[in-house]
């Protein structure tokens, strides 16, 4: 099982990005993915979960402003992010919570 997270890049305060996760190999459909981030300096947190029925799962800070989602027949899980602040910049993660796998990770940065 592999993960190809993408979709990260620079964006202004106040903007929007969309990130994705491809999920090669195994079942995607029976697995909760969840999102982290690690920031500079800092360790890695968890930001959000899909589990396999769709139900959703938020840190208290980023209800409201992000938004994952799957599409169970492109075996790949996203994170809408929206209303940015520079506190978002971090490399996101994906992971795979069946298969307990990483993706390699992408960098988003947010501009004040």
């Amino acid at each position: 099982v592999q993960l190809q997270a993408s979709g990260g890049g620079l964006v202004q305060t106040g903007g929007s990005l969309t990130l994705s996760c491809v999920v090669s190999g195994g079942d995607f459909s029976i697995s909760a993915m969840s999102w982290y981030r690690q920031a500079p300096g800092k360790q890695r947190e968890w930001v959000a979960q899909i589990t396999s029925d769709r139900s959703t799962f938020y840190t208290d800070s980023e209800k409201g402003r992000f938004t994952i989602s799957r599409d169970n027949a492109k075996n790949t899980v996203y994170l809408r992010m929206s209303s940015l602040k520079p506190e978002d910049t971090a490399v996101y993660y994906c992971k795979s919570l069946l298969y307990d796998i990483w993706g390699q990770g992408t960098l988003v940065t947010v501009s004040s």
